[in-house]
């Protein structure tokens, strides 16, 4: 008989096509806003912190998605927010 852990599998996240497609999102921002975008700008640091928190928040909300469904689904749906938010400064 196996012995179910008490915890559930969980992160494994680098593996997800929505952390990939975040990151290569924040990749292309970053080069983006640092070639056409002032540098001391606030759209510059907010397209880039937009980007960056799509990334942070599906890679912490899989990680915490052995603990807590109610909080992997709010940092899912932050993360979600955050790609609209850069969708729209472009």
């Amino acid at each position: 008989m196996e012995v179910e852990p008490l915890l559930p599998k969980h992160g494994g996240y680098r593996k997800l096509k929505s952390f990939q497609v975040a990151q290569l999102c924040f990749d292309v921002t970053v080069r983006f806003c640092d070639r056409y975008i002032e540098r001391r700008s606030r759209t510059h640091d907010q397209m880039v912190q937009a980007a960056r928190s799509g990334v942070q928040n599906i890679a912490e909300g899989s990680v915490d998605s052995g603990t807590s469904k109610k909080i992997e689904l709010k940092l899912t749906n932050i993360a979600r927010g955050s790609q609209e938010e850069l969708r729209l400064e472009m």
